[in-house]
């Protein structure tokens, strides 16, 4: 008998069979939700290039989000730009691994194991990425913290941590905006599980904005000239999230970038207030 395969697969097969001449084909096209004006090709490229950071938010199963990442990662490979990618995707205590990756000294095979062991969604949506930045040798930075950490943050707190786990992360604590507040309650109401109480729940969520922003600058003040495009779930690409732990270290600008996503990632949904622009749907 015939295996069925789910349609969710079949629908990641489709986009990916098409992938490599989409993201190649026309220009990156971005909506500054500042002017709310439509920027094409060099237009687009020339608001970028002062940043030294450029996130790109995610629905991490959603396969045009990964799509509009790699074109924006292309496009400014393209431009003569000296990139980086930086990913939620990974730990930093990975990077030897990533290393070898874009070295093109480990099987894919092995760095599938890498990517399962780091990260729990489909391979096959970020694997255009992965062969992009392999193909070009453009660095692939983790930048999370281990997983046990966090979740022990959001059932025990940030000060339950010892000394090797918090590393270079000190005082975390909820002390957010009201806006932001509001935003991580409302991630809270759908991750919330048995004793997790909101106060730590919002100290792991900072603990991943910061841990983020502290090894994506690491990078940068380590290689002059460099950009660092950081995909990350659209609530730690938001201004309010990895942004604002930048801010809080460093004068290097930054650009936030939103895929287009029918009924919540619109022009009429977002402001500057979220992001800076909307990576257009073709």
């Amino acid at each position: 008998m015939m295996k069925r395969v789910p349609a969710t697969a079949l629908f990641a097969a489709l986009i990916l069979w098409h992938w490599p001449a989409a993201a190649g084909d026309g220009e990156l096209r971005l909506y500054d939700l500042a002017s709310r004006k439509t920027l094409v090709g060099q237009q687009a490229l020339a608001r970028l290039q002062a940043a030294r950071f450029v996130l790109v938010g995610e629905h991490h199963n959603n396969a045009e989000h990964h799509l509009a990442q790699l074109q924006v990662i292309r496009a400014l490979y393209q431009s003569g730009r000296k990139v980086a990618v930086g990913m939620e995707m990974f730990r930093n205590d990975s990077q030897p691994e990533l290393d070898r990756w874009v070295a093109g000294t480990m099987e894919i095979d092995r760095f599938r194991r890498v990517f399962m062991d780091n990260w729990n969604y489909d391979w096959d949506l970020y694997r255009p990425i992965f062969d992009y930045v392999r193909r070009n040798q453009i660095p692939l930075i983790g930048l999370n913290v281990p997983g046990e950490v966090t979740t022990q943050v959001a059932y025990h707190g940030f000060e339950s941590l010892n000394k090797e786990q918090k590393g270079a992360l000190e005082g975390i604590t909820c002390d957010v905006t009201a806006e932001y507040r509001d935003f991580i309650r409302e991630a809270y109401g759908a991750h919330a599980h048995g004793k997790m109480n909101f106060g730590r729940f919002c100290e792991a969520q900072l603990v991943w904005d910061t841990a983020m922003a502290m090894n994506g600058l690491n990078y940068i003040d380590r290689h002059p000239g460099a950009v660092m495009v950081i995909l990350t779930g659209s609530g730690h690409a938001r201004k309010l999230g990895i942004p604002s732990q930048l801010r809080k270290r460093t004068a290097w600008p930054y650009a936030v970038l939103m895929p287009e996503t029918q009924g919540t990632i619109e022009p009429d949904t977002l402001t500057t207030r979220d992001a800076d622009f909307i990576v257009l749907a073709r």
